[in-house]
């Protein structure tokens, strides 16, 4: 499994309400269409882009855009996280 879980905090909320941007950490290994790929599958939007970063804790943390600017608002809705 590559996507661990969504990462929600003030700033993740921003990016989302305002860019339309979800956040998720991922595994280390991941590279960024093997994310496209699985998010792609999971819930069925098309990704426009992946970006990732290592957080200061060490963890993978992948940015993404969606074609769709309602898609990231739905997925984290069917998430149950909004």
């Amino acid at each position: 499994m590559i996507l661990h879980y969504p990462f929600v905090t003030e700033k993740a909320m921003g990016a989302l309400e305002n860019e339309s941007k979800l956040q998720f950490l991922v595994d280390m290994r991941a590279t960024r269409p093997q994310i496209k790929h699985e998010i792609e599958q999971a819930f069925g939007h098309t990704v426009s882009s992946v970006r990732t970063l290592i957080t200061t804790t060490g963890k993978k943390k992948a940015i993404i855009s969606f074609e769709n600017p309602k898609a990231a608002e739905e997925i984290l809705s069917r998430l149950g996280v909004m």
